[in-house]
């Protein structure tokens, strides 16, 4: 089936052919046709399904075919990167209608976003603490929306952001259509949706399983050799974009400077970044920049970045789902990829889990001219630090100086006076003038900066006094 058998606007065909779409896929299949006649959805695909054109679509429909004033769509996302890849596809498809998208996310200024809130706004793509700030200051009201679409909702729930949710539920209580998607459905999102939604129904087109045109192997290696195993694969691996995903923000941080040390185009994705740098990192690894990506978790959902044919997982994965939503990053659109997992002996009860999980699939290597045995090297052999010398204690304790007979001896030379200073002593220039009849003694009372001894000319100065003396010197011989 193709996009021509949906029943939507004219505009829409013609983005989705401007763009290279022509087939659905699984997922767009089943929950369009629903979606576009008005019904609650609850959909429930893997990574890298296309989901996200799965209800841009009939949002977009509704919006086209009933035109009104107002925020009257919402795109709720759990991650800022998400949220602008999300406002992105949206703006390709109503690049040529009137219809308007502003996307709101924290870690940026609140000034820009109210004022883009102020105009005429018919969609927004929003993360849900944003949001609610925006929603508390009076920037954006939520009460003209007919249309909840909540994106990655087990990912929020998972991030804490469950009381937001439903906040955001009690403020679009007019809305007429929700729909939901997400790649599991733990039992906590299930009563959520059960609550909010009128009757949904449920697309589930496959199970939550790896891509089947991926393949997976596990490195086992000590923990300290990790980064050493990395390099040399890297070396010997011919990828076109590859990324690396690290348990910690710290450990991504340690390990993008390691590898950059050593000479790999490589930039890094975590989230104590700020925005600017996180839409900087991501960009220049789309566009081929970067060939490696260092990133945590906040990379495994929803990012749409083609051509990335390997990803390594440097920790262990420590659930099952979170192993197949990093390695959805790779495999997308049919295309073949490649997982490598390294794994510590603290690694097995987990690696057990996940061998039942994928069976077969998943098989252990080596790397050729690697020495396995190669110890850590010892607080001893590390270069030591030199210690700074503390200053000579002057003050035996607090209040108390040492006595003249203990103070270290001082090499400058004494403090002599200077002339002008108060210790100066003054020198009259001027004597009293005794004069007939009177016997006192007249005294000169005036200060010492007045009577003191001026200071001599400089060189300068005094080279220009010659001059003008020489001058006066001709000048008076040449008199007749």
């Amino acid at each position: 089936m193709s996009f021509a058998h949906f029943s939507m606007h004219p505009m829409l065909f013609d983005a989705l052919s401007a763009q290279g779409f022509t087939d659905p896929t699984p997922i767009q299949d089943e929950a369009v046709p629903p979606a576009l006649a008005g019904h609650d959805l609850l959909g429930l695909a893997r990574t890298g399904t296309g989901k996200t054109l799965a209800f841009v679509l009939p949002m977009l429909h509704r919006l086209l075919t009933s035109p009104a004033d107002g925020v009257r769509a919402l795109v709720v996302a759990p991650t800022r990167e998400l949220a602008v890849q999300i406002s992105s596809d949206i703006q390709q498809m109503i690049r040529k209608t009137d219809l308007s998208c502003v996307t709101v996310f924290g870690g940026v200024g609140l000034h820009a976003q109210c004022q883009q809130l102020k105009g005429d706004v018919d969609i927004i793509v929003a993360c849900p603490g944003r949001l609610l700030d925006l929603v508390r200051r009076g920037a954006v009201t939520l009460s003209a929306v007919r249309m909840l679409v909540l994106d990655e909702a087990d990912m929020m729930l998972d991030m804490g952001f469950i009381d937001d949710i439903k906040q955001i539920l009690e403020l679009t209580g007019r809305r007429e259509q929700t729909l939901l998607f997400s790649a599991t459905m733990p039992h906590e999102l299930e009563i959520m949706a059960t609550d909010a939604m009128r009757n949904p129904l449920h697309i589930q087109v496959d199970s939550i399983a790896p891509v089947e045109t991926v393949t997976h192997a596990i490195y086992p290696v000590a923990q300290h050799l990790k980064t050493p195993l990395l390099k040399s694969i890297l070396r010997s691996l011919n990828f076109q974009s590859l990324i690396v995903f690290v348990r910690t923000r710290h450990g991504a941080k340690r390990l993008w400077r390691q590898l950059s040390n050593s000479g790999f185009d490589v930039t890094c994705l975590q989230g104590k970044l700020t925005q600017r740098r996180r839409q900087e990192a991501i960009n220049g690894f789309r566009r081929g920049k970067y060939s490696i990506l260092v990133a945590t978790d906040i990379a495994a959902r929803g990012l749409d970045i083609s051509c990335v044919s390997h990803v390594i997982n440097y920790d262990f994965p420590p659930t099952v789902d979170t192993y197949i939503h990093r390695i959805g990053r790779t495999g997308r659109a049919s295309a073949t990829g490649s997982a490598f997992t390294f794994a510590t002996a603290e690694d097995s009860p987990m690696m057990k889990t996940l061998e039942r999980a994928l069976g077969d699939d998943l098989r252990q290597c080596y790397v050729d001219d690697f020495d396995y045995n190669a110890q850590q090297r010892s607080i001893a052999a590390k270069p030591a630090k030199l210690k700074k010398q503390p200053r000579p204690q002057r003050f035996r304790q607090k209040g108390t100086v040492l006595g003249a007979e203990q103070a270290p001896p001082r090499n400058r030379p004494a403090r002599q006076a200077v002339p002008g200073s108060p210790q100066a002593k003054a020198k009259i220039i001027s004597k009293p003038v005794e004069k007939k009849g009177a016997a006192l003694e007249v005294l000169d009372l005036r200060p010492a900066s007045r009577t003191a001894l001026k200071q001599p000319h400089t060189p300068r100065k005094l080279q220009k006094l010659k001059i003008d003396q020489k001058k006066f010197q001709e000048a008076d011989d040449n008199q007749p």
